[in-house]
């Protein structure tokens, strides 16, 4: 017997020939909305800006002089150092495109991989909302193109919660209790956690449907705007979800996940992270994507043997 690491897999032809013809597919999709491909290094230097694109799920070691490196988790993180190091005086909006593993420490008796084929766009330097919408069109003519059909988008905004914690007055040292039972999805524990505070607190992260989810709430504007700027078809795939927070230490505003009914987990998703490419120098807003391949390629013959 000849094993290889939980969490990684052998791809073979047939399998990798379907793989092919769908980053192809992508490719093309990218290339039409002039988002530029581009590949980086496996391993970077270990840096605070890097960590966060992982945090503690990255794999770390050094190397002959004794530096800190890092697999790449995910491809924002370098793409944003490429835009502000290489491209620091060209004038933005940048767009970038990319087809790169990465690398995760996880438990893979979970179902998850430790290595795993993305690929994503970056748009840096357009702010918001019509940059967020530019993405999410991006995304949903990439989807379209690889033939997946019954796909929805979950829309949500990492400030919201920030902003209705204010609204309603609560305390600072309470924030992060129920900041980390949303971010984690905990709804249970963010109802005990908010218990004695205002009932919107546990109510509004239960909040999915159509715009008439942001009836009422503060900093919900945003939203209403990305919507109003999607094409009808794309605007048809959006569900808002109020409880899709993510990583608040790295995303500032949209953040979105791809769903497939055929599938029990999500496809890929992005958001916007506005205050990264300040933490490498160069101030700009910034929005992305991400999709795992491997999991595309699964929902999509799940989606055929379900017709």
């Amino acid at each position: 017997m000849h094993p290889i690491p939980s969490g990684t897999r052998d791809v073979l032809p047939d399998e990798m020939r379907e793989l092919r013809e769908l980053c192809d597919a992508m490719r093309g999709v990218f290339e039409t909305y002039a988002y530029g491909e581009v590949s980086t290094p496996a391993i970077e230097y270990d840096t605070p800006a890097q960590r966060l694109g992982g945090g503690a799920g990255v794999y770390r070691l050094f190397d002959d002089h004794g530096a800190v490196l890092q697999l790449r988790s995910d491809m924002t993180v370098p793409i944003a150092r490429v835009a502000a190091t290489r491209y620091a005086g060209v004038t933005p909006p940048l767009r970038f495109s990319s087809f790169e593993h990465v690398y995760r420490s996880v438990r893979p008796h979970r179902g998850q991989m430790r290595e795993f084929l993305q690929a994503g766009c970056e748009l840096i330097g357009a702010p918001g909302p019509a940059g967020t919408a530019e993405v999410l069109t991006v995304l949903c003519r990439t989807l379209d193109a690889t033939g997946l059909r019954d796909y929805r988008i979950g829309l949500g905004d990492a400030s919201i919660y920030p902003a209705l914690m204010e609204a309603v007055g609560v305390e600072e040292a309470a924030r992060a209790d129920l900041l980390a039972h949303l971010v984690g999805r905990n709804f249970v524990g963010l109802e005990h956690a908010a218990e004695g505070l205002d009932p919107l607190l546990s109510e509004v992260p239960q909040r999915r449907g159509g715009a008439e989810v942001l009836d009422g709430l503060p900093g919900a504007e945003g939203l209403r705007q990305v919507h109003a700027e999607l094409d009808a078809d794309i605007a048809g795939r959006v569900i808002f979800d109020l409880g899709l927070v993510r990583d608040l230490e790295y995303y500032t505003g949209a953040v979105f996940e791809v769903y497939d009914a055929s599938i029990g987990t999500p496809i890929g998703g992005g958001g916007r992270y506005d205050e990264l490419m300040g933490q490498l120098g160069r101030p700009m807003p910034a929005v992305g994507f991400a999709v795992g391949v491997a999991v595309l390629h699964e929902a999509i013959a799940a989606e055929e043997r379900g017709r």
